[in-house]
């Protein structure tokens, strides 16, 4: 028998964050999420399982293969016409980070479905990906192919124009803490008053990606604005989050993310930079410190990465140190010819 998903974002007896579909064997398994991972996460899976039953209207038992199949295709289908696309990869559908992380919720789901004894699932309907006969055996082939694309930085009048878009210190020093520190949106917003140490300009983020901490020095910069904020601006609160609402009836409480993201709206609007992300500022910094000669490894621990392959995308945005390196092969391959 059909259903159709209703995503119910709630939170439980213990005040964690919660969500429901409407279908006991999903809600179990997003109650399983949530028990181990993040609420960004949660949130995520739970909308991802609400697109594919709301696109395969079937109980998790009846879903086969080729329903996955079905789903890859109607979330490759344009979603502004023919004719629009986007530059990155050409494609005019989701893209294909979008696809293969919706392709991981519904895997998750079978996996955490196949370890029940209780139920007659025994296989997971998505695919790891498609057989191809070549010498020496076979070997797989991804589903989809996610194309290697560099994220876009500011540069330096960007970068002044964005802080003098600001409008308050508290703006302000958390634009510097991502531009400065390179931390994420969500470390942003869970900093704490004791998670600073202005003496020794280091700033511990308790709430990284995943549950991850670390302990990263950030600008002299940042400081200051954080200052002038709390000297100036910050109301008397009975919590220690350290970015809080100004004004209106929710003064004192902790910013959100929409919040944050109405603020960042407003300086696209002031500057005439429609791309401007949080994650923009946050790519900028990590660039800068690499083409300032800063060690892969350490940028890698200044990003909070958990792999290495993360932070190599930085080599290529680094524009300057890849000039270097040409410049100094060029001398040598002339100075060869030279000889000849």
């Amino acid at each position: 028998m059909a259903w159709q998903p209703q995503l119910v974002r709630r939170v439980d007896a213990a005040g964690n964050p919660a969500a429901s579909l409407g279908h006991a064997l999903v809600d179990d398994y997003l109650e399983f999420v949530a028990a181990r991972c993040r609420p960004n996460t949660l949130l995520a899976t739970a909308y991802d399982l609400k697109v594919f039953f709301s696109t395969v209207p079937k109980e998790p038992a009846d879903v086969v293969t080729a329903d996955l199949f079905a789903f890859i295709t109607a979330q490759k289908k344009p979603r502004r016409g023919p004719k629009v696309v986007r530059l990155e990869d050409g494609e005019a559908g989701l893209s294909a980070r979008t696809i293969k992380r919706r392709l991981a919720s519904i895997s998750g789901l079978f996996g955490y479905l196949m370890t029940r004894d209780d139920l007659a699932i025994d296989r997971n309907p998505v695919p790891t990906g498609l057989a191809t006969r070549r010498r020496g055996g076979n070997r797989g082939a991804p589903l989809l192919r996610t194309p290697r694309t560099l994220p876009r930085v500011l540069g330096p009048g960007e970068v002044e124009a964005v802080l003098g878009a600001v409008n308050t210190a508290r703006d302000r020093a958390m634009v510097l803490a991502m531009l400065l520190g390179g931390l994420r949106r969500c470390e942003v917003l869970g900093l704490r008053l004791g998670d600073l140490s202005p003496g020794e300009r280091r700033v511990f983020i308790s709430e990284g990606k995943g549950g991850h901490q670390r302990l990263i020095p950030v600008s002299a910069q940042f400081f200051a604005a954080v200052g002038d904020y709390l000297d100036r601006e910050r109301p008397t609160v009975d919590h220690d989050r350290l970015f809080v609402v100004l004004r209106g009836p929710t003064r004192g409480r902790p910013l959100s993310a929409d919040g944050l993201d109405e603020i960042l709206a407003g300086v696209r609007r002031r500057t005439g930079l429609p791309k401007l992300t949080c994650h923009q500022l946050r790519h900028t910094c990590l660039t800068r410190l690499r083409e300032a000669g800063m060690a892969l490894e350490a940028v890698q621990a200044q990003a909070g990465h958990r792999s290495i392959e993360s932070t190599r995308i930085y080599i290529h945005l680094a524009n300057s140190w890849l000039v270097e390196q040409y410049l100094t092969a060029s001398a040598a391959i002339d100075a060869d010819q030279a000889d000849i």
